[in-house]
């Protein structure tokens, strides 16, 4: 079985306040492709995360593909797949693929850099968020998917390791690209990649995926942001799976405000989940506005601020003259 792959800059953990640039090891690579790398974000089960900056100067997350993965040939197949379907995705809450390279001895791709934490690293650090926050955060990961769904794309990996919340609103990161993972030689010998806590059940009984695995996804990262846990709790892997397919969640502490949108998305059955549109309506009653405004500072200070050390990028490496 695959388990989730990582996010741009926390995938070997929480990132905090000074250490989310890390200078490049001796085993990092100093360019890929024409990018010069500038530090290094994270690393994780499917590869590391580079900062790096375009020609024009702006900053990008170029996730590199660790080496054994690379020399799987179905791998190479359906990442080449995926990038392509990934760079047609250009939503307002997403984090567009701007470049690739699947046919590279390391295939790697690159994304716009957001300067903000994980929902991951926000939940960890600073507690469970408020829920006018949460109702603005769902907003935006609804409105990613719809984008997402529309082009073809189910991303099979929604978790708060791969939601980022910049100051404008969340942005969705690393969309369909875990199933490249899916069935290569590595993952079906028994390879696990991450956590399998953001599973929905037909993911963790191994059975068909569709865009409604992302909405039960959805209503766990609505239930972490708001409660500060996961709902089907920590331990082993086969622990967590189990309770997903058989067991209810634990919703103990989440607001009543959210409790409908959070038991509707995850139902067992696929079928009988809501639908994106649903998901956007269920967020405005329970607002109470007939249009969800997105206020400039929708983010607790503490969280805000962790997003003012994210954009203190290092600068791109000078070539020598």
């Amino acid at each position: 079985m695959r388990f989730a792959m990582g996010d741009q800059e926390s995938m070997s953990g929480r990132a905090h306040q000074g250490t989310v640039f890390k200078p490049l090891g001796e085993d990092d690579p100093q360019h890929v492709a024409g990018y010069k790398l500038a530090a290094r974000l994270g690393a994780g089960g499917m590869g590391k995360v580079y900062l790096s900056y375009t020609p024009g100067g702006r900053a990008v997350a170029i996730k590199v593909i660790r080496p054994d993965f690379g020399q799987d040939a179905e791998f190479r197949r359906r990442f080449a797949q995926e990038v392509q379907a990934a760079q047609r995705v250009q939503g307002l809450f997403t984090a567009p693929v701007i470049d690739a390279d699947a046919e590279a001895e390391q295939p790697w791709l690159a994304t716009a850099y957001v300067p903000g934490p994980s929902l991951a690293d926000a939940v960890a650090q600073h507690g469970k968020l408020p829920v006018q926050t949460v109702l603005l955060l769902v907003a935006g990961i609804a409105e990613a998917l719809q984008i997402i769904h529309g082009a073809g794309i189910v991303h099979r990996d929604l978790k708060p390791a791969n939601v980022l919340l910049a100051a404008d609103g969340p942005r969705v990161i690393d969309f369909g690209i875990a199933r490249a993972a899916d069935a290569t030689s590595l993952t079906s010998s028994g390879v696990t990649i991450g956590t399998p806590s953001f599973m929905a059940p037909e993911q963790a009984a191994g059975s068909h995926v569709t865009p409604a695995t992302d909405i039960f996804a959805l209503g766990q990262l609505t239930a972490y942001a708001a409660t500060g846990k996961a709902a089907f709790g920590e331990g082993t892997s086969h622990g967590v799976l189990y309770r997903i397919v058989h067991e209810e969640p634990d919703l103990t502490g989440l607001p009543d405000e959210l409790r409908e949108l959070v038991t509707r998305c995850m139902v067992k059955e696929p079928e009988s989940r809501p639908s994106v549109a649903e998901i956007l309506s269920i967020c405005q009653a329970a607002n109470a506005e007939t249009v969800l405004r997105r206020p400039e500072e929708w983010l607790p200070s503490a969280v805000a601020a962790e997003i003012t050390t994210r954009k203190a990028a290092p600068a791109p490496p000078v070539t020598p003259a």
